[in-house]
């Protein structure tokens, strides 16, 4: 495994090919990157959608009473 000094003095515009270990690294951080950002938009998703549901019921509520 590479130091994170190594992999982040690398940079994409470099003229210079990544190792495939620094690729494989990029990969896997990105790849992490993306399962974490995903967790929270389907978290946020969720949430929207509890929340016109429990609008939904309530209006339900105040127009039939029940």
């Amino acid at each position: 495994m590479i130091s994170e000094k190594e992999l982040n003095s690398y940079r994409l515009t470099s003229m210079e090919e990544p190792t495939d270990e620094m690729l494989a690294q990029i990969m896997h951080e990105a790849a992490v990157q993306y399962r974490e950002e995903h967790e929270d938009t389907k978290k946020k998703v969720i949430n929207m959608i509890r929340e016109a549901s429990n609008q939904a019921a309530h209006k339900y509520q105040t127009l039939y009473g029940k």
